[in-house]
């Protein structure tokens, strides 16, 4: 790792090597860092001049290393220096160049059609990204609800820059009231002159610009990268898929008109289906949205033979305990039993006003481990994530998740669950959700409702 920082590797191996010695000797360091002593030499000079070591005069010197923090900070600015003077030489030289150019003479572009191949996931981005930048009257977009996130979370600048054009997309039917939606209007993405509309399926997916060009998917699948996309200016084509677009939109439902029946029979039938490894994201607007996800779940595990613990921070443990008997689950005797914890923030995520993510972690560790022990087929956590918000530690939760969704490689299933409005609340919502997203396997969402709520079950 302090290679990605500037060092080389017997460089680092070096530091590394002082920071356990504390004040050394040169041939102790050699010892502990198992690099050759006359390189050792070489290397301290390096060092001193990157700030990272200091000797301490005497007979024989000793070197002590700069604190590590102080060190990392050290190196981050000298990669910020190297990068600066490399972008202003960049720009230099694009100064240069533009000049030279200049003296070409442009030849005329043809009138005829022209067509494109994009295969590689960066140029299909970047071709996106200017077709909208350069757009003045209208874009329509058909495609699917994941890719439409996971490109419009990722440029969210680069569409704010969008002024004047009038923009209409079409999504794959959607089963509550979709957070996209919400997304873009408190993001103010294209100011007001957005519309979104849903179909069952669509059957392909491509982005019109100003009526005359078209950046096409050759799959069904939009997934960018895999497959690649046709961009074409071609009078004929173009009017075709945009053809194809308006009777699609004329047939469309609007977000506002979408009803869905059986809501919780399905989001039964989802958690019941969880399995080992499963780490799902959980976003509801309403508290008994969440019971009924999270005790639907929280059952299905027990009467499987499994021990669940439930972390609460929005409410006391006992307020859930007091909750979760009047959804049916009978508390005192699986508690007894040890099949059932029910354990508030403290205890679990924020203990002693800190967060401590190896301490976490290793209580989820411990617990699967003693449920096993007592003789329980498994275990699964749910846990109300809404303590992170409070404490300001949203980049420690971001980094909590990266690491329990890398460390899910013990049979245990796991639900954190978000309320929505703490997200939105956020910062930065759209980064934050977009983190969330990568960090988990599966996401859930329930809306505003005073039951179960509408609901959305897809992969992340």
């Amino acid at each position: 790792m302090l290679s990605d920082f500037g060092l080389t590797h017997n460089q680092a191996k070096v530091y590394v090597a002082i920071v356990q010695l504390g004040l050394a000797l040169v041939g102790q360091v050699s010892k502990v860092s198992k690099v050759r002593r006359e390189d050792v030499y070489r290397i301290l000079p390096k060092l001193e001049k990157l700030g990272l070591i200091e000797k301490i005069l005497g007979k024989p010197t000793r070197i002590r290393a700069t604190p590590v923090e102080e060190a990392l900070s050290l190196l981050i600015k000298r990669e910020q220096d190297i990068a600066k003077k490399r972008v202003s030489a960049l720009m230099a030289k694009k100064d240069v160049l533009l000049k030279h150019f200049k003296a070409y003479k442009v030849k005329p572009i043809s009138e005829e059609a022209h067509f494109a191949l994009i295969s590689q996931r960066e140029g299909i981005i970047n071709k996106e990204l200017t077709m909208v930048k350069n757009a003045k009257r209208a874009i329509d977009v058909i495609t699917s609800r994941d890719k439409l996130l996971r490109v419009f979370t990722s440029y969210v600048e680069q569409f704010k820059e969008v002024v004047g054009a009038k923009v209409r997309i079409i999504l794959d039917i959607t089963e509550h009231d979709d957070s996209i939606l919400r997304i873009l209007e408190e993001s103010k993405l294209f100011g007001s002159f957005f519309d979104i509309k849903y179909v069952d399926q669509p059957s392909s997916h491509y982005m019109i610009v100003d009526y005359k060009e078209a950046l096409v998917a050759t799959s069904i699948e939009p997934i960018i990268g895999e497959n690649p996309y046709l961009w074409t200016d071609d009078e004929n084509l173009v009017g075709l898929l945009q053809k194809n677009f308006e009777g699609l939109w004329h047939t469309s439902l609007d977000v506002k008109t979408i009803e869905t029946e059986a809501v919780a029979e399905k989001a039964i039938r989802f958690v019941r289906n969880l399995r080992p490894t499963n780490h799902v994201i959980f976003l509801y607007e309403s508290s008994e949205a969440k019971y009924n996800v999270l005790f639907n779940y929280l059952k299905a595990g027990l009467e499987n033979g499994e021990a669940a613990v439930y972390i609460a921070t929005e409410e006391k443990p006992s307020q859930i305990r007091d909750a979760m008997k009047r959804f049916g689950i009978e508390v005192e005797q699986h508690e007894k039993t040890g099949a059932l914890r029910i354990l508030g923030c403290n205890e679990f995520y924020i203990i002693e006003g800190k967060f401590n993510m190896r301490t976490t972690l290793g209580l989820i560790n411990k617990m699967h481990d003693e449920a096993l022990t007592k003789g329980f087929k498994g275990w699964r956590g749910a846990g109300e994530m809404a303590c992170f918000f409070e404490h300001n530690l949203t980049q420690e939760l971001i980094e909590y998740e990266r690491s329990l969704h890398r460390a899910f490689d013990i049979p245990i299933i796991a639900v954190c669950a978000y309320n929505a409005n703490m997200v939105i609340k956020a910062s930065n919502p759209m980064d934050l959700y977009n983190e969330l997203l990568r960090a988990h396997g599966t996401v859930l969402f329930t809306g505003i409702d005073n039951k179960l709520g509408k609901i959305e079950i897809r992969k992340a």
